[in-house]
């Protein structure tokens, strides 16, 4: 699993960027690989519209909706089998079968 930097941390390394120090030389002061730098600022830049992509706000909303989805799919799928098995258990009131 990837390690995580706070906020703060990201923004120190990509303004020593910006004030000219060479990313390697970051990467190596710091301890982190030069490709996580290169990241970071690709994702800022995308962040602050100077290049196209998606943002972090639209990343984090994509994946709560996607949690949130396969969350709604777990739940259905339980219905739907409760509905099977109460159907093997308990005829209808009115004698015929439900419709699916």
């Amino acid at each position: 699993m990837p390690r995580r930097y706070p906020p703060e941390f990201r923004r120190r390394v990509l303004d020593l960027v910006d004030a000219g120090r060479p990313i390697p030389r970051i990467a190596h002061d710091l301890d982190l690989s030069d490709q996580t730098i290169y990241n970071w600022r690709r994702q800022h830049l995308i962040d602050t519209g100077r290049v196209f992509g998606i943002t972090s706000s639209d990343q984090a909303e994509l994946v709560a909706a996607r949690r949130r989805i396969a969350e709604l799919e777990t739940e259905l799928a339980i219905h739907r089998r409760a509905t099977e098995l109460l159907d093997d258990v308990v005829p209808p009131k009115d004698g015929s079968r439900r419709s699916r």
